[in-house]
């Protein structure tokens, strides 16, 4: 009986490992790959700019994942519902120039009469396991039912909390056109969709069409969904049009990338850069708020909207400490800082549009003065 079960159970993995969302990419970067900038591939594995660890060794592995994964940290989720602004999407003017934050690190925008969707994840959770790292009570408002057609789905690297199968799937039929790092596109391929409608490209790669031009940029982090990292290229995203320049930073820890970014194509009007999930046990895959805000000055960017938070817990901060100390970091900037509830629209061509500081009303915010900033360390050792 005992082998029995043991016999079940590896069935049951394997058929359940064969579903749609773990599909593993099948790549095959172009030999001119190397002459783009950066976008390295060796052996088939891309490589950042700048060689950086994906986590660095402070303690023990094992003693470091324990904690990681039993450590309680206080407020590191909602005690109530978090409040949102549910927009109808449906019925805006296409005329409208408007951002939608759907919470973490997905946005809908319309610009200059084109509709972008960018790393839609509309599921309850950010996981291929039913159960797991489960949306906050009121973050998840929108289902593909609430998304109306979209000329360009924008999708900056296969990570889980990204790359979102279920909600890709269910707007299938409302995507004209897909624009992804190169690499990508294959899961596309794979689930069905049209190779026609699917543009990858390496970084500084530009897609133009209709009036915009939507340029695939460098970031410093690294893909893979489940144990093979690095097949495919991970970036960021710049829509450019006659009166607009946005950029969507995707996921990414602090580098040169950024004031090269803006030596090459100018200043933004809005950068939308992560702004939480980080640690220092990873600090070179992404940003802390203090390095957010430096990168937004390095875009040379006129407005910053935080994202990568208030949706998911996928590390070890409180849930509104990215939201505080972003606040604080910004105070001396020069850009405009933008804390939308999540649903409520960002008028993109009003430069006066305030936001209130929503989470306070929410959670114990401690003193600027107590939020604690954490060392980043060297990257020595990795594991």
């Amino acid at each position: 009986m005992f082998i029995i079960v043991i016999l079940l159970l590896i069935a049951g993995l394997y058929f359940y490992l064969r579903r749609p969302q773990f599909t593993q990419p099948i790549v095959h970067p172009e030999n001119s790959s190397a002459a783009h900038h950066d976008s390295k591939s060796i052996n088939g594995v891309f490589q950042n700019s700048d060689p950086v660890p994906v986590m660095v060794r402070e303690q023990n592995f094992f003693v470091g994942l324990f904690k990681f994964l039993f450590e309680k940290v206080e407020h590191s989720k909602p005690q109530q519902a978090l409040p949102s602004v549910k927009t109808d999407l449906l019925t805006l003017d296409r005329k409208d120039n408007v951002m939608i934050w759907m919470g973490h690190s997905s946005y809908f925008i319309q610009l200059d009469g084109l509709r972008f969707l960018v790393d839609p994840v509309l599921s309850e959770n950010a996981s291929p396991v039913p159960y797991t790292n489960l949306a906050f009570r009121g973050s998840n408002i929108y289902q593909p039912d609430d998304i109306p057609d979209i000329d360009y789905l924008l999708i900056t690297h296969d990570h889980w909390d990204h790359l979102d199968y279920p909600t890709v799937n269910a707007l299938r039929h409302k995507i004209s056109q897909i624009i992804t790092p190169f690499g990508v596109g294959s899961y596309f391929r794979q689930w069905g969709f049209s190779a026609e409608k699917i543009f990858e490209g390496y970084w500084y790669d530009c897609f133009r069409e209709q009036n915009i031009e939507i340029h695939i940029l460098p970031a410093q982090h690294f893909s893979g969904r489940l144990l093979k990292r690095n097949k495919t290229l991970w970036g960021s995203i710049a829509l450019i049009s006659p009166n607009h320049k946005i950029y969507l930073g995707g996921d990414s820890g602090y580098g040169k990338h950024f004031a090269e970014i803006s030596a090459k194509l100018g200043a933004f009007d809005i950068a939308v850069l992560e702004t939480g999930q980080y640690n220092t046990a990873w600090p070179y895959i992404h940003m802390m708020p203090e390095e957010t805000a430096q990168a937004a000055a390095d875009l040379q960017s006129k407005a910053l909207l935080p994202s990568h938070n208030c949706k998911f817990k996928l590390s070890k901060h409180t849930w509104y400490e990215p939201l505080e100390r972003i606040t604080q970091a910004s105070e001396q900037q020069n850009y405009r800082l933008l804390l939308p509830l999540i649903g409520a629209g960002i008028n993109l061509d009003d430069t006066t549009q305030t936001f209130t500081t929503w989470w306070r009303e929410l959670s114990p915010v401690v003193e600027a003065t107590e939020i604690q900033q954490p060392k980043v360390p060297d990257s020595g050792s990795t594991f």
